[in-house]
């Protein structure tokens, strides 16, 4: 008995091998003419297993391209549509520049520190007093959600002023920030039918 996992690997397993099969013959058919009706063929099956693809747009030249990858691009036919380039499908990606961003504290986020940062250069007033207000609650609300044991207001102003490099140094008489809560998910209840039916 031979497994899959002892067979070549499918360039496209979500035709299945049966599929891949049907291609490999084709691409043993020497007569050009019945090796299009083949191909044809073959392209009806895989719309069947996969109808969205002929709803949308260059769907049927999706088509086209899996019939030509899973044929490794040797199988000698006419195509309706301009199939994808083999030599388009070995390009790599560019890759994608990872954030070298340093967080201080990654429970608050860095967010956080985007919004300190512009508090530091805001002109005095109210509008600063609300936005640091705002800013110190949604770090406690963090820093809640990072330690359920809760936390002091003045530890929350004592990161406010270490991530502002000492610029803002507020104290708990300044500001009062709002008291979290978190409450526990309400269990479902069972009704008395459900009940009665257990005891028995």
């Amino acid at each position: 008995m031979e497994y899959n996992t002892q067979q070549r690997k499918l360039p496209l397993p979500e035709y299945g091998r049966s599929v891949q099969n049907m291609v490999d013959h084709a691409l043993t058919i020497e007569d050009r003419a019945e090796r299009q009706r083949c191909a044809n063929t073959i392209i009806n099956i895989m719309g069947g297993m996969f109808p969205f693809l002929r709803d949308i747009e260059d769907g049927n030249r999706k088509l086209w391209d899996h019939l030509a990858i899973m044929s490794d691009f040797k199988l000698d036919i006419d195509y309706p549509v301009e199939i994808v380039k083999k030599e388009s499908l070995e390009v790599k990606p560019d890759r994608i520049p990872y954030s070298q961003n340093n967080i201080r504290y990654r429970h608050y986020g860095r967010f956080v520190q985007d919004m300190i940062q512009v508090a530091i250069d805001y002109p005095e007033g109210d509008e600063k007093k609300q936005l640091l207000k705002m800013i110190a609650n949604h770090m406690k609300k963090d820093y809640i959600n990072w330690n359920k044991d809760g936390v002091e207001d003045q530890k929350i102003l004592d990161d406010l002023y270490e991530l502002s490099g000492g610029k803002i140094k507020l104290t708990t008489d300044d500001l009062r920030l709002t008291e979290q809560k978190f409450f526990a998910p309400r269990r479902r209840q069972v009704s008395n039918t459900n009940q009665q039916k257990r005891k028995y």
